[in-house]
């Protein structure tokens, strides 16, 4: 995998997913800024868990640092890629893990339960890549994840925030995927599964030890994805799913549809409903790259 001497940025990188993926690309010669706040899964609290993921690496023969930001604060997002270029000139890869939970019923949620998911999942991830898409964007050279999730790509009872920001993960790729192509800038989506605190927080779950995850559940089953997606022949545009050792794709698909034309009315639409809605000859959506300006 060729990530050698790159640097790369793993935002929640604290333990779960975001650890594993930082110990896998310092394992192949990547140079890590580990950012983690250290909260609880509802985002709540601090620790010094990210200087404990660096020291690992470091034991190990790698070279990271720690960077205790918060993804949804602006100035704490621009303080993470300011730390890569300041410590080794530049940043070539950004992992995007950061998340919380806040699960409920979307009649139980409360509108700040709605607005802290946002913030952390969508709008830290936005934030993060918008300071360093410059940096790449200048030199030609950029790979970027973004963390997505079944609970947004297929559903899932009870977040309703957590998986907007997850399809909204998948949004914000299909655009930045086009807008990237010509500086050799590539983005993907993860969509993981593992047994991480965050699942152990799901009520139902309360009998994973995140600290001892099953081995065929064991979060560093999903990084070589992450790893794939980092590297110089990366995919572009694309979902990826992990989660156990499995590995699978998912994508927008679209049918012909029916042109009704400029008299088209509800009953000429129902109709035509079958045809309209049914997708047994339905077909990947494959965009048409633009020159961006």
């Amino acid at each position: 995998m060729s990530v050698e001497g790159r640097v790369a940025i793993v935002t929640g990188a604290g333990g779960g997913l975001g650890k594993q993926h930082a110990l896998l690309l310092a394992k192949h010669g990547a140079k890590v800024v580990v950012n983690d706040l250290g909260g609880k899964v509802d985002g709540t609290g601090q620790s010094d868990a990210a200087e404990l993921v660096v020291q690992e690496i470091r034991d190990n023969g790698g070279e990271a640092i720690a960077n205790r930001a918060s993804v949804s604060d602006r100035a704490g997002a621009k303080s993470i890629v300011e730390d890569a270029v300041k410590e080794w000139g530049t940043v070539d890869i950004v992992v995007n893990n950061a998340g919380i939970l806040r699960d409920k019923s979307f009649k139980n949620m409360t509108l700040d339960d709605w607005d802290i998911v946002i913030n952390v999942h969508l709008n830290g991830t936005a934030y993060v890549t918008w300071h360093a898409w410059p940096i790449m964007y200048e030199k030609n050279y950029g790979r970027i994840v973004f963390t997505s999730s079944t609970s947004g790509i297929f559903g899932s009872f009870g977040q309703a925030n957590y998986g907007a920001a997850k399809m909204g993960m998948v949004g914000m790729m299909n655009n930045l995927s086009r807008e990237g192509a010509s500086h050799n800038i590539k983005v993907n989506c993860l969509a993981p599964g593992a047994a991480t605190r965050m699942i152990a927080s799901i009520p139902g779950r309360d009998d994973l030890d995140p600290d001892n995850p099953p081995p065929e559940s064991h979060p560093r089953l999903v990084s070589p994805a992450v790893l794939y997606m980092c590297q110089e022949d990366a995919p572009n545009g694309r979902i990826i799913h992990a989660s156990g050792g499995r590995f699978s794709s998912s994508a927008i698909f679209h049918n012909e549809g029916v042109a009704l034309g400029v008299d088209a009315d509800i009953e000429s639409f129902e109709a035509n409903a079958d045809d309209i809605l049914g997708m047994d000859q339905a077909k990947m959506f494959v965009p048409r790259q633009r020159q961006a300006s």
